[in-house]
């Protein structure tokens, strides 16, 4: 049944969301919707008592490997890490406490899937603790995956044969669309509705929510089958169209 996932956004060490098309290696033109003096621990300690499981920490560049293990001690085994996850460091994050890993860029290089990578990765952490992270890009009719931060549009589509590939692999997939993530201006249904019925493993959608109905409405277009990141639109994120406690509400219904 679907559920919201929390989220945890690290940006240069601090907890932050920002407008997921406007990150860039340099800098340049990042737009961010909000950004706090809580710590990262903090986040954690509130999923961890209201009992929000599977929420994501995501380091968005360098300089937050030290926030992110706070984040994870704070909540043992409650919640997901990634940004710059290899198969060399993987096993360090589970071990400060993640419940799984997420990779995405990695086993792209270069723009194609290096089979040998993917391996590695699931056989190093166990397919039970890896999520891959196929965010992506509307293109024409369909999708393709974004990597390096969403930055780079790579040649490999979101559809059922990929899908089921990648399944092998994995426990989870997090797909975020690009184009509307951090902008509260609506989901891409399509999407949502599309993993719904390919995804043949647990699946998270992230980009667009704006409302507590944007749930209801995840549930109802993906039959259950998809849980829904909200992130700007939360009023713990300095939000006003979603408030955290209806969510906590939402799962424990």
């Amino acid at each position: 049944m679907t559920k919201f996932r929390p989220c945890i956004d690290l940006h240069d060490g601090r907890v932050k969301q920002i407008v997921g098309s406007s990150l860039s290696d340099s800098g340049a033109g990042l737009k961010t919707n909000f950004e706090t003096d809580r710590s990262p621990a903090w986040f954690a300690e509130l999923y961890k008592k209201d009992g929000i499981r599977g929420g994501h920490v995501i380091m968005l560049g360098k300089g937050n490997t030290e926030a992110a293990k706070a984040a994870l001690a704070a909540y043992p085994g409650g919640l997901q890490v990634g940004g710059g996850i290899t198969a060399d460091n993987a096993k360090e994050y589970l071990d400060a406490g993640a419940s799984h890993v997420i990779v995405t860029s990695w086993i792209f290089p270069e723009g194609r899937l290096d089979r040998e990578r993917l391996e590695r990765l699931s056989k190093t952490v166990g397919k039970e603790h890896l999520v891959l992270d196929l965010s992506c890009k509307r293109v024409d009719k369909g999708w393709k995956i974004a990597v390096n931060r969403w930055q780079t549009l790579i040649d490999i589509e979101i559809n059922a044969e990929n899908l089921a590939d990648l399944s092998n692999y994995c426990d989870e997939f997090l797909i975020h669309a690009a184009d509307v993530e951090g902008k509260q201006q609506g989901m891409d249904d399509e999407l949502i509705v599309f993993l719904s019925k390919h995804s043949p493993i647990p699946c998270t959608y992230a980009g667009g929510a704006r409302a507590l109905a944007d749930l209801e409405h995840c549930k109802e277009i993906s039959n259950g089958k998809i849980d829904l990141t909200i992130g700007s639109a939360l009023d713990l994120f300095g939000g006003t169209g979603v408030k955290y406690d209806d969510c906590v509400k939402f799962n424990k219904a």
